[in-house]
């Protein structure tokens, strides 16, 4: 099975690298505004978070832009009172427009960082999930560690333990009832592609194409050479056939993908807490406070570094 697996892999590599595309939208600035749905709903992963909507996120200057770059916040002022069921102020924008294949690239200057946060860029549909797919292109938590890109999706669904990615498989059942939701993850094999570390040399770029036969994620530091020129150019075509070994691939070996991943959104959030954030042992481990919401209620100025910047989206198709 393994050698099966590898040969498959192999063949994929023509397709993988041959992807021209021309860019749909550029969304910068002011721009996400239009371009992104806030959307004030209660957080599935039980964070100690309040999503708020747009108009609540420039009243209290948590979603603005200044001059191309746009910043999302949590609220770093508020003290939450003890037993209130509302937890802090951040946001969850959802793109207006969905996407089935495609290329994205996330120009990030900074993301969430600290104890308690948990920020993701991920893609999934409107249908019932996880029928619908889900790809997360950047998550982590309490601003430890390096990325974790991952697919979660109905029982069905595998990668081959060989693959052609710079990064490094986990789980390699992307069923989102296995191993509690783990799904099937890749982790990044670079310190700069999360949390304070990313933050500390002003980011970078993460890319995603999806095509019916592969999932590719890339990742480029703002301050390793080799970033591809269309990325960095940012302009109206690309050719991914020129961007090298992606950080995480997920072909079709033994996944088909437009069986298990519908038509797409793109999601930008960050909770507090939760499923993930807040589990004992995950704070344990990244020296947090034991217990998360008490700590994201009583230290608002905790959370001072716990936002984006983004200096551009743009889409291909």
């Amino acid at each position: 099975m393994k050698t099966t697996a590898f040969i498959a892999t192999i063949s994929l590599a023509a397709t993988v690298f041959a992807g021209q595309y021309s860019r749909t939208q550029n969304i910068v600035g002011a721009g996400f505004f239009n371009a992104f749905e806030f959307q004030a709903i209660p957080d599935p992963t039980h964070g100690r978070v309040n999503y708020v909507d747009m108009p609540t996120a420039q009243a209290l200057n948590l979603a603005y832009a200044a001059g191309n770059t746009f910043f999302l916040h949590a609220d770093a002022t508020t003290v939450i009172p003890d037993g209130s069921p509302q937890g802090r102020n951040s946001f969850r924008l959802m793109s207006r427009a969905s996407y089935a294949n495609h290329v994205a690239i996330f120009d990030i200057q900074h993301m969430p960082q600290g104890c308690g946060t948990w920020p993701a860029v991920w893609e999934t549909g409107d249908t019932p999930w996880p029928a619908c797919g889900e790809v997360d292109i950047l998550e982590g938590v309490n601003g430890q560690g390096t990325n974790t890109i991952s697919l979660h999706t109905n029982p069905g669904c595998t990668m081959p333990a060989i693959r052609t990615q710079t990064g490094t498989s986990l789980q390699l059942d992307c069923d989102a009832e296995a191993d509690g939701n783990a799904g099937c993850g890749v982790l990044a094999p670079f310190a700069t592609s999360f949390g304070p570390t990313f933050n500390g040399y002003s980011g970078g770029w993460y890319a995603i194409e999806r095509t019916d036969a592969f999932i590719n994620i890339w990742f480029w530091s703002r301050v390793n050479g080799g970033v591809p020129a269309d990325v960095y150019a940012g302009g109206g075509t690309v050719n991914t056939s020129t961007w090298g070994t992606p950080t995480a691939s997920f072909p079709s070996t033994s996944c088909n993908i437009p069986q298990f991943f519908s038509r797409h959104n793109i999601i930008i959030n960050l909770t507090l807490c939760g499923d993930w954030a807040g589990a004992p042992s995950v704070l344990a481990a990244a020296g947090c406070p034991p217990n998360c919401n008490s700590f994201v209620d009583a230290n608002p100025g905790a959370f001072r570094d716990a936002y984006f910047a983004f200096n551009a989206i743009n889409v291909y198709e």
